[in-house]
């Protein structure tokens, strides 16, 4: 189930959720120091996380999914929030340098078509940051703030579901290391706290914060092919998969993988 988003935004504007923003805000900027020149994308609810890159990108843009809700953002400025579907994003092929999907994946019915989705719209040497909640981090336990909607991911989840949809998670952090309370204790010593609790007791992080690459992965009944095509004596007929056509190089690995990228894009291309 989504959280509505005026419970989101007023989770934001309260001094836990300040905290939280700040803390996961940090480990974001770590990973995109400059954004200059590029278009960046927000989905879910990652209007928190964005002001920053406002004064840097050349684009930015906000999509929040229809089973939320959308506010106005940002406050002080004319529109840059869309509502969408996130199966069904309404932007072109390859139109976007980075997306930073925040309260989005974790409460997703269709998690593999909204990443679909967010490949089909990033650039060839595109950035994908994927901010969720970590299963055995009591963020995920403590009711009262959206980390404890839908569904936690392991590290070990996130990866398979990044690497199902052609991600290849290249640089992991966390964030919210501190205990998910409002006592004017914790928040005043929130980030002595979160230095204490990354060193310590990093498997009890709130949220995995992991950045990845896009990817096209070969299908391993290609590569056999491809193998098989390498070792059988020359004159020795083998069967190429259906939708390729022999060229010069089709009988070597990268040259399958070459026509497979082409296929699978166009496929994909079909499918958005």
């Amino acid at each position: 189930m989504r959280p509505d988003v005026v419970d989101l935004r007023a989770f934001y504007a309260s001094p836990l959720g300040a905290v939280a923003r700040r803390l996961v805000r940090r480990q974001v900027r770590g990973f995109w120091p400059d954004v200059s020149h590029l278009r960046v994308l927000g989905l879910g609810y990652a209007t928190p996380f964005l002001r920053a890159f406002r004064e840097e990108a050349e684009r930015v843009l906000a999509l929040m999914p229809a089973g939320q809700g959308v506010v106005h953002w940002p406050d002080d400025a004319p529109g840059l929030v869309a509502l969408v579907e996130d199966d069904r994003l309404p932007l072109p092929d390859a139109s976007v340098d980075r997306v930073l999907v925040v309260h989005g994946l974790e409460v997703s019915d269709q998690v593999a078509a909204s990443l679909r989705e967010i490949w089909r719209v990033l650039t060839p040497a595109g950035r994908l940051i994927v901010v969720v909640p970590n299963r055995t981090g009591l963020w995920s336990r403590r009711e009262g703030t959206p980390f404890a909607q839908g569904r936690p991911f392991s590290s070990r989840q996130l990866t398979q579901a990044l690497r199902d949809s052609l991600f290849n998670p290249t640089r992991w952090a966390s964030a919210l290391h501190l205990p998910p309370s409002d006592m004017p204790m914790i928040l005043r010593t929130a980030s002595g706290l979160e230095t204490v609790g990354a060193r310590w007791w990093p498997g009890f992080a709130g949220v995995h914060v992991v950045e990845a690459s896009k990817q096209i992965y070969a299908v391993d009944g290609y590569l056999r092919a491809a193998r098989a095509r390498q070792l059988r004596p020359s004159g020795v007929p083998v069967a190429v998969p259906a939708g390729f056509r022999r060229q010069p190089d089709s009988g070597s690995i990268s040259g399958l993988a070459e026509q497979e990228h082409r296929l699978l894009a166009k496929e994909i291309g079909k499918a958005g």
